[in-house]
């Protein structure tokens, strides 16, 4: 839909045109909002700071599927698979070689979006469902090679133990202080990743996205501009993978299952696909609904006994609702929340004229 401006407001030139924040009015929101997010430890529990953090890593896996998916059209099945290639990296090289923070979680985006490269090659070829099918064996071989020849390393299906985030002899061992690792991380990668969206790199993307063959006549690279996309995309998962890393402080393959890459698209999905403040919503309202529903299956079992913790009423809730939910957004609103918010903020600034 048209993006409308409020009155008087104009771009005197393309770089103006083209900011991610382009008005004061803009500017005094974005710095109100991101003060108020770093004073969160300040009057937040330590649960709902290790929700935030949970979601600070999340969005960042959601983030490159979304410039891989959203923008670039190609649908990826193994984006935790991805994750587990950083996380392990990260385990590693803190374990083993007693790498720095700042070191271990550049290696492990650079590494995982090798992987990523590696199983995009198919994407040359093929697209959609078989495109699709491509990335998922990414979720079984990754995990399986990191359980078994890489066992003597990784410790194979047992948990490999991951040495506490510090900063210049600071310990980031509490929810408190790992909310200041995460959350910049996520603020400057979101940053990036708008950024990108309106770059060279990003127009291309789109337009594979939307008809690849018309891309490659307008003298579009799709092979490279595609694998660029698997690369952005597994930076960003294996990032958040090396955050998940120093966050559970272990790592498991258990932990990088095909179910959570699942998610992530119906993250993306009830989000918005193609755009970056959907993204953020999706996993937002997603991850805060599963948190709830966690409060309801007690209160259920509470009441019933009948559905006591015994029936499985926990583990069968969330993937239900889960669901349900993915469905109702398919059908309701296949354009994800990000578009309503759109609608929003497009009658605010037509107000006080309804049409």
């Amino acid at each position: 839909m048209p993006t409308y401006r409020p009155c008087g407001t104009r771009n005197f030139s393309y770089k103006q045109d083209m900011a991610v924040v382009r008005t004061p009015f803009h500017w005094t929101v974005l710095t109100a909002g991101i003060v108020l997010l770093f004073l969160c430890p300040l009057f937040l529990s330590g649960v709902m700071i290790n929700l935030l953090n949970y979601m600070g890593i999340t969005i960042i896996a959601v983030m490159g599927l979304n410039i891989l998916t959203g923008y670039c059209g190609q649908i990826s099945i193994g984006q935790s698979a991805f994750m587990a290639v950083g996380a392990y990296t990260v385990a590693v090289l803190c374990k083993y070689f007693d790498v720095s923070l700042f070191a271990a979680l550049p290696c492990a985006g650079l590494i995982a979006g090798i992987v990523g490269v590696f199983f995009g090659l198919p994407s040359v070829k093929i697209k959609g469902f078989y495109l699709a099918m491509a990335t998922l064996a990414a979720q079984f071989i990754i995990p399986a090679i990191i359980a078994h020849p890489l066992e003597p390393i990784t410790e194979g299906t047992e948990s490999l133990r991951v040495p506490a985030a510090s900063i210049g002899g600071l310990s980031l061992s509490n929810p408190e202080s790992f909310f200041y690792l995460v959350i910049p991380i996520t603020v400057m990668l979101v940053f990036f990743a708008e950024s990108l969206s309106r770059t060279g790199i990003g127009r291309a993307f789109v337009a594979i996205r939307d008809d690849d063959l018309a891309a490659e006549v307008m003298g579009i690279n799709i092979f490279r501009y595609k694998l660029t996309a698997f690369f952005i995309c597994s930076v960003y998962a294996g990032i958040a993978g090396g955050l998940w890393a120093y966050w559970l402080r272990s790592v498991n393959p258990d932990h990088f299952n095909l179910t959570q890459s699942i998610w992530y698209l119906g993250m993306l999905i009830a989000g918005g696909m193609g755009s970056i403040i959907g993204a953020i919503f999706g996993v937002i309202f997603l991850l805060a609904l599963d948190h709830f529903l966690v409060d309801i299956a007690l209160w259920i079992s509470t009441l019933f006994p009948a559905f006591s913790t015994s029936t499985g009423i926990q583990q069968a809730l969330s993937p239900t609702v889960y669901g349900l939910v993915i469905i109702l957004f398919l059908i309701f609103e296949p354009r994800g929340l990000a578009h309503r918010w759109n609608i929003i903020k497009a009658a605010w600034r037509l107000r006080p004229f309804s049409y």
